[in-house]
């Protein structure tokens, strides 16, 4: 199911004022600080009033079927708000990654409780080194019982590990790289929050001490699933990157305009004028790359990999570029605290390491075209 441009407008429109009325500056500074790092009921009313959770979740399994072009629109405007919640590991990381799998009987059991909001997941894969390559996957697997599997080793860089309610964490097998679910309660599981960059997003270490865990597909199949989910993660943190950058357009141009200095609006001068021409160019592309790749992978096109991996390198770039130039646009103001530009900066980069960083995707990208 694909939305045309009036309904995309329409979808624009309702989380934005959603997300103007629960996730101002002042509501993203107390999560910030808080233990869970959301409002839980933010979260249910934004499940109950707007659906969000289940939006690109197949209709078979209680969502509502669409894709990625219609995802990519709420996480711009998520991005754009820094909405501190368990979205973009829940929907973009766990949900994508149970698809991918191909498990009817796992997707049965965990998507209809991620679509209704009231289940949490996230996806564990990278280890003390940071990468999410399944190869330097080192935790392990073993069969326990007839049909269940114990999982021992670390995670690190686990986004929102400290609250999920389902864990989908990759473990290795005598079969390779493989996906299991384990659930928040179970024994032998800790989490601990990592202190990092950017508190708007909450990231934790995951120990497992032969921790029970169910197969979710094939063994050995992780590899495969990592490379399928990685490649739609990508294009939902690009759509989340445009949309801070485009943020930080927007409050650099209205600075320019409001801020006087020498009896003038400093943005009649030439060198403010250049920093906002470069932040413009910038977010444009980050919306294009963004965007053209969400609609390859709704079509299903044989060229979203690559799609994926551009839009990727494009849009942490630019939320990294305009971000810093909202910094200097604002002066000396840009570099307190009681600022909120720092916020999107931290975001910026954080997001530009979150996946490894631009030796990986640059890595990636020649990957995907082949080279």
């Amino acid at each position: 199911m694909t939305a045309d441009e009036r309904e995309l407008r329409e979808l624009r429109a309702s989380v934005r004022e959603f997300l103007d009325a629960k996730s101002p500056e002042e509501a993203v500074r107390k999560l910030m600080e808080s233990e869970p790092r959301f409002d839980p009921a933010v979260w249910a009313q934004a499940a109950d009033q707007l659906r969000l959770p289940g939006l690109a979740v197949p209709e078979e399994y209680g969502g509502d079927g669409f894709g990625l072009v219609e995802l990519g629109v709420v996480l711009e405007e998520m991005g754009r708000a820094l909405f501190c919640a368990p979205f973009f590991a829940t929907v973009v990381l766990a949900a994508q990654a149970l698809l991918a799998s191909g498990d009817q009987e796992a997707c049965a059991r965990h998507l209809p409780g991620i679509a209704s909001g009231r289940t949490t997941a996230t996806l564990a894969v990278a280890e003390d080194s940071g990468s999410w390559d399944p190869a330097m996957v080192s935790a392990r697997a073993v069969p326990d019982g007839d049909d269940g599997w114990m999982v021992r080793g670390r995670k690190c860089f686990v986004v929102d590990g400290t609250t999920a309610d389902l864990i989908l964490v990759v473990a290795r097998t005598v079969a390779g790289p493989t996906l299991f679910a384990v659930d928040r309660e179970a024994t032998g599981l800790a989490a601990d929050a990592m202190e990092t960059l950017d508190a708007t997003r909450a990231i934790a270490r995951l120990t497992f001490d032969a921790v029970p865990a169910t197969l979710v597909g094939a063994q050995g199949a992780g590899g495969r699933i990592m490379a399928k989910v990685l490649d739609v993660a990508s294009v939902g943190l690009a759509a989340e990157q445009a949309g801070g950058a485009r943020r930080c357009l927007e409050t650099s141009t209205e600075y320019a305009r409001v801020r006087h200095q020498f009896g003038r609006p400093i943005g009649s001068f030439q060198a403010v004028k250049h920093k906002c021409a470069d932040m413009l160019v910038q977010v444009e592309l980050a919306e294009a790359s963004s965007r053209e790749a969400a609609r390859l992978a709704d079509e299903g096109s044989p060229e979203f990999p690559v799609a994926a991996a551009v839009a990727h390198a494009c849009c942490s770039r630019a939320y990294l570029v305009a971000a810093m130039e909202n910094i200097q646009v604002h002066g000396g103001i840009g570099f307190t605290w009681e600022h909120p530009a720092h916020l999107y900066f931290r975001r910026a980069k954080s997001s530009q390491l979150l996946f490894g960083g631009p030796a990986v995707y640059h890595e990636r990208l020649l990957d995907r075209l082949g080279i």
